[in-house]
């Protein structure tokens, strides 16, 4: 069982990592939270999921333990995998999560791809006794200060494939990508997939 990775920060995406340690280099797939956490820096460590089936080995990474403990409760809720916990960690941070959950909003749940009625109303009702006390936080995008990235071509094509990885078309994606640069052209990649996801469920 691999525990974290520790090690050089080769190569990141908005929804991919990969990290080399004692000449292996590991891929995971992560979270916009943690892309965020994660950018820029040379050496990091990524708490890490395996997700073992008969045609694939897949490994999730996490910036803190403490969104790899959210991950796991998600997806003992029925219907919900890994790649839709991803999703869900990628819209919301771990304490919006738990304040949506602890105050049953299932308006916002079923705003993630993939997440319907009654999957909003399992993950409430599964996992409000299991979260800690929630500690109230700002909503997304509030207060946030991003490093100044202006419209070019690589955020775009980061962006959009980032999206991709997460399961949407390369097509509509690029278009609603260059619709919120157009509109917001210093937002960094993170913020545009983060406005992306609410554009094209």
């Amino acid at each position: 069982m691999i525990e974290y990775v520790k090690g050089e920060l080769v190569d990141v995406t908005p929804a991919f990592a990969v990290i080399e340690a004692n000449g292996v280099g590991y891929g995971l797939n992560i979270s916009l939270n943690t892309y965020s956490a994660i950018q820029g820096k040379k050496e990091t460590r990524l708490w890490v999921y395996e997700a073992i089936r008969e045609d694939a080995y897949v490994l999730f990474g996490f910036a803190t333990k403490k969104e790899r403990e959210m991950f796991l409760l998600l997806i003992t809720v029925s219907g919900v995998g890994a790649n839709t916990a991803r999703m869900i960690l990628s819209e919301l941070s771990v304490d919006e999560l738990c304040n949506v959950i602890a105050t049953g909003n299932e308006r916002i749940l079923k705003g993630v791809k993939g997440i319907g009625l009654r999957t909003a109303q399992r993950i409430i009702v599964d996992l409000k006794d299991k979260l800690p006390e929630p500690t109230l936080s700002p909503s997304p995008g509030e207060g946030f200060n991003p490093q100044h990235v202006g419209f070019n071509k690589e955020v775009r094509d980061e962006a959009v494939g980032a999206l991709t990885m997460l399961g949407f078309a390369p097509a509509p994606s690029a278009k609603v990508v260059v619709a919120i640069l157009k509109e917001q052209p210093d937002l960094p990649v993170e913020q545009v997939v983060k406005l992306a996801l609410k554009q094209i469920k």
